[in-house]
């Protein structure tokens, strides 16, 4: 199954070659000649392999040195450190009422980095418990 650990994986290989079924799949004897490695991106069923191909490439891709325009924003996303990201906030500072934390307009990056892990972590035990186990 696709997760975080193998697109970080995925991404220090030079080459990569993916081979996409549509509709039953793949002719068993290319997939025991020459695959080497499957990957599902979940319990369910799609007309074609495109779809989760271009989803396991983005997800590898990004994680990629030059890709990003921030090179170090990959490592803070969901699942890089089994948990889920904390809450984002852009301008403006007040948005009908609902305020950026003044957290985060401290300046402080230690406060700040601190304020980040506990709401990953409520966030994670809120709506992916299963990850802290």
């Amino acid at each position: 199954m696709l997760n975080q650990s193998i697109a970080n994986e995925l991404s220090m290989h030079r080459n990569l070659m993916l081979l996409c079924g549509h509709y039953k799949g793949i002719d068993e004897r290319i997939r025991e000649m020459f695959v080497t490695r499957e990957i599902s991106v979940g319990d369910y069923v799609l007309s074609g392999g495109e779809l989760p191909a271009a989803a396991l490439t983005d997800a590898i891709v990004r994680l990629i040195p030059g890709v990003l325009h921030d090179e170090t924003s990959a490592l803070s996303d969901s699942f890089q450190y089994e948990l889920l990201s904390p809450p984002v906030y852009t301008r403006p500072y007040d948005f009908e009422g609902h305020t950026v934390p003044d957290v985060l307009l401290s300046g402080n990056e230690k406060l700040i980095a601190e304020w980040k892990y506990q709401k990953a972590l409520e966030r994670t035990r809120e709506r992916r418990p299963d990850l802290l186990e």
